[in-house]
């Protein structure tokens, strides 16, 4: 972490790297409308299969609630996919957080690619789990399905655990990355995140473009 480079965010911060357990990696930190944040250390809580999932194929079925197709494939996955992917079985909990980080990008007026980002950010940092504090297992403070800090300045812990303010927060960090659009997930994440291990975020990219097709129609 090069602290002369965020210094004008956030000139005093903690950067005691703590191991994830079950090799989730060390995340580094964000930053949101000048603020600078570490992501926590969350505990992998699901099965996590690793390997390349079949195909996606864009869904010709219309949805019933607003009459909308899924969003076409170039759409969430418009530069590939980067490596092995991974993928986990997901609770009727998780499928809800989902469609709370698609229904908080389309409020702020962002489209598919960016629910992607922030999905397959939140499906390393905390499995789509909205994790409060973890105790010996947590980073400090960081809480949250993007694991924020309230100490860094993303807000109250009643906010960072709430799916909508913390899905805004972190889009918020990913309008300030300079054509965000045009980077592969794991680039565009690692810009806000600015993990120890930046290509953590590659492998979801499949599963996160999968549920965002399905969420995207329905929200």
């Amino acid at each position: 972490m090069n602290t002369k480079l965020f210094s004008r965010w956030l000139p005093a911060i903690e950067q005691t790297p703590i191991i994830r357990k079950t090799g989730l990696g060390v995340a580094g930190l964000a930053f949101v409308t000048g603020a600078v944040a570490a992501p926590a250390i969350a505990a992998q809580t699901t099965a996590e299969h690793v390997g390349t999932p079949a195909s996606y194929s864009v869904m010709a079925d219309r949805d019933h609630q607003d009459g909308k197709g899924k969003p076409e494939r170039e759409k969430l996955v418009p530069h590939g996919v980067q490596g092995a992917q991974s993928r986990i079985d997901i609770s009727d909990e998780q499928a809800d957080n989902v469609k709370a980080i698609v229904k908080a990008t389309k409020k702020a007026g962002m489209d598919e690619r960016a629910a992607v980002i922030a999905v397959g950010t939140s499906l390393q940092e905390s499995k789509l789990e909205n994790l409060g504090h973890l105790g010996a297992r947590n980073d400090h403070d960081s809480q949250g399905l993007f694991q924020q800090r309230p100490s860094s300045g993303w807000g109250t812990v009643e906010q960072i655990t709430d799916p909508e303010y913390a899905t805004t927060a972190f889009l918020k960090g990913l309008r300030q990355v300079d054509g965000w659009q045009e980077l592969p997930l794991t680039v565009a994440a690692q810009k806000v995140q600015v993990s120890a291990y930046p290509d953590a975020y590659a492998k979801w990219e499949n599963q996160a473009a999968d549920l965002v097709a399905d969420a995207w129609a329905r929200s």
